[in-house]
């Protein structure tokens, strides 16, 4: 299971190669939520989202003659473009099963970074799981899971550092520390660095409507799954179930979930965009749409919200966009 050591380690690797991301502020931000906001801007982080610490974090700790063999992995796209940037900067093949109707950025990049794109019809039915065991088995590949692999997990943890690193800087040590949440390997991540190192802050799993799994089990005490396909508005958080590491985690160390809709969602995009000057996609920016209009859920003066990823279509954010103007 992951811990700070693991975390802590992780860290190590990623020195000089991750980006430490910043804490971004704006009172206009503030003025809406009615108390101080935090944006950790993980869209500025290399492929644009969180997931390159964990890609980072399982590939530089894989030994050198497993790692020639080349990776595989699973994802809608941010953790696909996390793989492939990690393995280009290895020097090692990548090989991504991504869905058909994913993002068309987010398929682009991740052939443009030189992973090998194999694209499955998700909403037809494909398996991607006998997919991907063929394929594993037939060149040596190794998987590397999105958000239930103990590696991924202390990387995606190195973000709950920099969190409690920044904070302090700021002589903030209690927080309501918002995470956008799919399977929960951020959520979970970010968890355990703050337990150790800000064990003052409490983070709360965000997630939209229609797809609040961990909200529901956190709730409930057991895993609980979300019933239809994985496709939706909030294409970068939308998994069937929190992950059987994570959300021991998250029940652990996680308060109540909170659920967004896409209305409240699409209002944090644009107000990210102009306020902060970023540009984030429906995923990353639901943890900040719970800041700006869940108030009443949240029980610190100041709150911390992630902004997990910023690789959304351009004719969707313009879209986004033009509805605030």
């Amino acid at each position: 299971m992951t811990d700070i050591a693991m975390i802590e380690a992780a860290a190590a690797r990623l020195k000089g190669v991750g980006r430490v991301t910043p804490l971004l502020s704006s009172p206009f931000l503030d003025e809406i939520a009615g108390r101080r906001i935090f944006v950790k801007a993980e869209v500025l982080q290399h492929t644009g989202s969180f997931k390159f610490r964990g890609a980072w974090s399982a590939i530089s700790a894989l030994a050198p003659e497993i790692r020639a063999k080349g990776v595989l992995a699973f994802s809608s796209g941010n953790h696909a473009q996390g793989i492939a940037r990690a393995a280009q900067l290895h020097d090692v093949p990548a090989t991504i099963i991504m869905p058909k109707d994913a993002p068309a950025l987010k398929i682009a990049n991740t052939r443009a970074l030189g992973a090998e794109v194999v694209l499955y019809d998700r909403v037809g039915g494909e398996d991607r799981n006998i997919i991907g065991e063929e394929l594993r088995l037939a060149r040596g590949l190794t998987l590397i899971k999105p958000f239930d692999e103990p590696l991924v997990l202390a990387g995606q943890g190195s973000c709950g550092l920099e969190i409690a690193a920044q904070a302090a800087e700021l002589g903030i040590t209690q927080a309501d520390v918002l995470t956008c949440c799919g399977g929960g390997g951020l959520t979970a991540g970010i968890a355990l660095a703050l337990e150790a190192k800000a064990p003052d802050m409490k983070v709360r799993p965000v997630e939209p409507e229609g797809f609040d799994d961990v909200t529901r089990s956190l709730a409930s005490g057991g895993i609980m799954r979300n019933n239809g396909p994985e496709a939706g508005f909030c294409d970068a958080i939308l998994t069937p179930a929190p992950g059987e590491i994570t959300f021991p985690v998250m029940q652990r160390l996680c308060g109540a979930g909170i659920v967004v809709t896409e209305a409240q969602t699409r209002q944090a995009m644009r107000e990210a965009f102009l306020r902060l000057k970023i540009v984030v996609e429906p995923g990353g920016a639901v943890a900040l749409a719970a800041a700006l209009f869940h108030g009443d859920k949240l029980d610190q003066e100041v709150t911390i919200a992630t902004a997990s990823g910023g690789n959304v279509d351009a004719a969707l954010f313009a879209d986004v966009l033009a509805e605030g103007a």
